[in-house]
Parts: C-alpha cells; sequence; structure tokens
C-alpha cells in the first residue's frame, strides 16, 4: 500500500495516478509492494531527521528508509518541498518534474539502485528518465 503523508501545507495533485505508477515501477523491477510511506516535509524537518538518524548536518531532498524484507518494498521516504522547490529552478526543472523524479529516485534505491559511482549514477539517471515517461498525468 502507498499512502502520502504531510508534515507540511502542502497538496499532492493526482494522488491515484501517482500510486498507479509507483506500482507498476515495483512490479516492473521484479519486486512486491508492501508499505510505501511519503512524508512531504519542510528543509527543517528533513534536517532534524538527517541529525537524528543519519548523523549528517546537511540539507537534502530525501531520505529513504529501507525497510525491505527480500523482495518486498517498504520505507519511509521523506521529501523536502523546499529542496524541491529549489532544485527544480536549479535544474532549470518544473516543480511537478523534479518531485516526480525524487520520488521514483527513492524507490529505485529500495529496488537495488545506486548512485555512488558515474556508472551507477548513470544507470540510476536512464531508470528515472525511463519511468518518468510512464508517468500519465
Amino acid at each position: 500500500m502507498i499512502e502520502f503523508h504531510w508534515k507540511i501545507k502542502f497538496k499532492l495533485k493526482n494522488q491515484k495516478e501517482l500510486q498507479k505508477w509507483i506500482e507498476l515501477v515495483i512490479i516492473s523491477e521484479n519486486k512486491t509492494l508492501g508499505d510505501l510511506n511519503y512524508i512531504f516535509c519542510s528543509d527543517e524537518y528533513l534536517l532534524e531527521r538527517n541529525i537524528k538518524y543519519l548523523k549528517q548536518n546537511t540539507l537534502t531532498d530525501i531520505i529513504t528508509f529501507n525497510y525491505c524484507e527480500g523482495r518486498i518494498i517498504n520505507s519511509d521516504i521523506m521529501i523536502s518541498i523546499d529542496r524541491i522547490k529549489e532544485n527544480s529552478i536549479i535544474f532549470e526543472n518544473s516543480f511537478s518534474d523534479e518531485l516526480h523524479r525524487v520520488m521514483i529516485h527513492g524507490v529505485l534505491h529500495l529496488i537495488g539502485y545506486d548512485d555512488q559511482t558515474t556508472e551507477e549514477k548513470k544507470i540510476m539517471r536512464e531508470k528515472e528518465n525511463f519511468y518518468l515517461k510512464k508517468l500519465c498525468i
């Protein structure tokens, strides 16, 4: 089950379509959907969690807590709407495109993709682009 939660005033459009799209990505990668919670929050909220749980005192757009069991995808994914807004300007992307990219980026990490090396980053970006084209909203 995919659920959306808010720690700030923010309205997520097309929730049903996004749920179907995320589940399609998970199934396409031969995984099974368990419980996936997206928590939309502020920079401040996410920074507090980054310090508390990851011991990193830096702003970030997403933190993915991996609770996967075998092939079953379970996670809390926290996304800073402040970072999405700023990054959409920096990367000359629309807010919704940036948000969708970050949402699926977290799922791809849970599936097993990484982005530490140049080659991994290339593969991750190709996967993001491939699945973003499958989103019909």
